[in-house]
């Protein structure tokens, strides 16, 4: 029995570590569809492709094969951006906590202060609090990096939704206090985001439909994404998130998902 707890120590963790990645990533989907991002999408494709909105409806393969490299180069700058945020928060986590137990439910209190942020961007009119910061650049002046620099532009902007799901995914990043981990963490978020960009890209006409129906609930979906980020939360400040975790895996393998949790 004593010979088989090790494993069972080190499948959990693994499961752990596979659900944090999973989570991470539809993060970046929930970032996506929040009201800060998805009624800009079309206006940075145009941006980052060069073509009009009519361009982008009308989907020639020429067309697609642009939208997709400079997407692609746009995320890549985004996901550079997200990662150095993510090594930054592991490193002073490192420094200032030593104990594991502590750091997690000061990352809990901080996840459940970015749900009451996220659920005011909805419910209260303060546009002081809830303004966006960005800058924009001048991208004609960086010649073949302008897409990875407008993506760095983008991930270093603030936006009332976006912020709390990144400091959300940060602090689960900092609570490991591994430097692999975060880069891994930040990697899934990006991609989850930038996937998001991509597939709207591609398929901009086809999807025009559904896009307006997440606009007219992105109310719903902006309130429901600060509950889920509540309920993170407070399993953090109970330090219960390994049992949770444990749990959800079960769940995982009894509706044949074994595979979500055992990747890698």
């Amino acid at each position: 029995m004593g010979s088989l707890a090790p494993a069972l120590i080190g499948a959990t963790s693994d499961a752990t570590r596979n659900l944090y990645v999973l989570t991470a990533f539809g993060g970046g989907i929930i970032s996506f569809l929040s009201p800060c991002v998805l009624p800009i999408v079309p206006g940075y494709l145009s941006l980052i492709s060069g073509l009009t909105i009519g361009e982008l409806t009308e989907g020639r393969t020429e067309t697609l094969r642009r939208v997709a490299v400079n997407t692609l180069l746009f995320v890549a700058g985004f996901t550079f951006v997200f990662v150095i945020l993510g090594l930054v928060t592991t490193g002073i986590g490192k420094t200032i906590f030593e104990n594991q137990a502590t750091l997690t439910r000061v990352c809990g209190g901080l996840v459940l202060l970015m749900a009451a942020y996220l659920a005011g961007s909805q419910l209260l009119t303060t546009p002081r609090l809830y303004q966006e910061f960005r800058f924009h650049p001048h991208l004609e002046r960086f010649g073949p990096v302008a897409m990875p620099v407008a993506g760095a532009a983008f991930g270093l902007g603030w936006t009332p939704c976006i912020g709390p799901v990144l400091g959300t995914v940060l602090n689960f990043a900092a609570q490991g206090q591994d430097l692999a981990r975060s880069t891994v963490l930040l990697t899934a978020y990006s991609l989850g985001l930038g996937a998001s960009f991509l597939v709207v890209g591609l398929a901009f006409g086809r999807l025009a439909t559904p896009l307006e129906w997440v606009k007219r609930h992105s109310r719903a979906i902006t309130l429901a994404s600060a509950a889920l980020l509540a309920v993170f939360g407070v399993i953090l400040l109970a330090n219960q998130l390994p049992q949770v975790t444990a749990r959800v895996s079960d769940a995982m393998r009894s509706l044949g998902l074994s595979r979500l949790v055992s990747l890698g």
